[in-house]
């Protein structure tokens, strides 16, 4: 079994690719949790964009033990609570209020507050949370702009994610403030439904190399 992440630098440790992952069949969930896990990638996060997410999560938690499976998208309290009362191990959010970041700091689970400018980013470390979400990273200005925040805040590390790619990932994983980088490239919609689980596992293991 893999060990429970408890700091948000624990789950930017799991690995150097976060699945990130939209699935509309909780029946989906079980194997595609164990063909990333195979591939070498604990960490999945399955994002609360859909009414399956819920019980994807339950299902991995529960059936995947060797999986470190956490909610992304979290946009609420509500949500942030149901993810936990699910099994979810960890939370990501593609942004931050006070009042959601307190919600998900009461869960007692790690997790990523999104941020994307370097306000965003001071008010977060005023809450005494240095590893966070940058996203959506391509958009908000990619590694280039991380690369500028590693001088004004040497103490934060991130996880971008949103837009990234095979080819771009290196250059988000060369830079000091980044643990790890988000990825539903490794997930393809038409390899979900087809259940095509090998190709999946060929690309978790291509990552997890990276």
């Amino acid at each position: 079994m893999t060990t429970t992440p408890r700091t948000g630098g624990d789950i930017l440790a799991l690995a150097p690719v976060m699945p990130v992952v939209v699935l509309h069949d909780a029946e989906a969930a079980v194997p595609l949790a164990r063909a990333l896990v195979a591939g070498g990638l604990p960490g999945i996060e399955v994002t609360l964009r859909t009414p399956a997410a819920l019980g994807a999560i339950e299902r991995i938690a529960a059936e995947v033990p060797e999986a470190v499976v956490g909610a992304g998208t979290v946009t609420t309290p509500e949500l942030a609570g149901a993810a936990a009362e699910a099994g979810a191990r960890f939370l990501v959010s593609p942004g931050a209020t006070d009042t959601l970041a307190a919600a998900m700091a009461d869960t007692g689970l790690p997790f990523l507050p999104g941020v994307s400018t370097v306000s965003e980013a001071l008010a977060m470390l005023e809450r005494g949370v240095s590893e966070l979400k940058f996203f959506p990273a391509e958009a908000a200005g990619g590694a280039a702009f991380l690369k500028s925040l590693s001088g004004p805040l040497p103490g934060v590390r991130f996880c971008p994610t949103g837009g990234i790619t095979p080819a771009s990932a290196p250059d988000y994983l060369a830079l000091p403030n980044v643990g790890c980088v988000g990825g539903s490239w490794l997930t393809p919609a038409d390899a979900v439904a087809a259940g095509d689980l090998d190709r999946i596992t060929g690309l978790a293991r291509e990552a997890a190399a990276l």
